[in-house]
C-alpha cells in the first residue's frame, strides 16, 4: 500500500464512521487519475503540455511503462451529478437484510454509506497519453526516462460497474477527444 492509498482509505473510515454514528447518508467517490480543463498544474497532462510547447524535457517515470485510467473532467462532473440522486439508504435493524442490493454494491451493512469508483474503466499507457499530447500539439516531446518514484504503482484503474448501476452512466470520454479539450484550453489559457 501506499501513503496515498492509505491517508484515501483512512478518510473512507472515517466517513464510515460518521455515518454509521449519525446516520448521515454518506457516498466517497474515488476519482482515477482526473484530468482537463481548470485542472492541477502540478499534474502530470500540464506539465507535460508545458515542456512539450517550451521544448524542454518531461520526467517520464518507469521508463513509461505505466498505465492509468484517465478520466475526463466533464465525465466526472457529471457522474457526481447523477450520484446525488444515489443516496445510500439507512442501515437496517439488527436481524434484517438488505434486500434487493446488488452484491457488488459497496453498501455498508451497518450505515447509510457507500464508496463509489469513478473512471472509465479502461487503462491507458503513459505513453500513449504522451503520443495524444504530442499529436495534438504537433510536436515531440523531449523525453526523460527515469525510474519509478518511490511510493507510486505501475497501473491502476477503475471497476466503474456500481456507478453505471446507480446511475446508468458510465465515463467514456477518451484521452484524444480529451487531451484536445484540454490543449484548445491550455493554449487560450497561457496565450501559447
Amino acid at each position: 500500500m501506499t501513503i496515498y492509498a492509505a491517508t484515501k482509505k483512512a478518510t473512507e473510515s472515517m466517513g464510515h464512521s460518521y455515518a454509521h454514528l449519525w446516520g448521515l447518508p454518506t457516498t466517497m467517490f474515488r476519482f482515477f487519475t482526473v484530468y482537463g480543463p481548470w485542472g492541477r498544474p502540478d499534474m502530470a497532462l500540464f506539465k507535460f503540455t508545458k515542456g512539450i510547447i517550451d521544448g524542454t524535457p518531461i520526467d517520464i517515470y518507469n521508463h513509461g511503462d505505466m498505465y492509468r485510467d484517465f478520466t475526463y473532467v466533464g465525465d466526472l462532473v457529471e457522474s457526481i451529478g447523477k450520484l446525488i440522486d444515489a443516496v445510500p439508504p439507512p442501515a437496517p435493524e439488527a436481524g434484517q437484510s438488505r434486500e434487493g442490493v446488488s452484491e457488488h454494491d459497496s453498501l455498508s451493512p451497518v450505515a447509510p454509506f457507500r464508496v463509489v469508483n469513478i473512471g472509465n474503466s479502461n487503462k491507458v499507457k503513459l505513453l500513449d497519453f504522451i503520443e495524444a499530447i504530442e499529436a495534438e500539439l504537433g510536436r515531440k516531446a523531449r523525453r526523460n526516462y527515469m525510474d519509478m518514484q518511490t511510493g507510486d504503482v505501475p497501473a491502476t484503474w477503475a471497476d466503474a460497474s456500481l456507478l453505471k448501476s446507480l446511475t446508468g452512466f458510465q465515463p467514456d470520454t477518451d484521452i484524444r477527444t480529451g487531451v484536445k479539450a484540454f490543449v484548445s484550453w491550455y493554449r487560450d489559457y497561457y496565450d501559447q
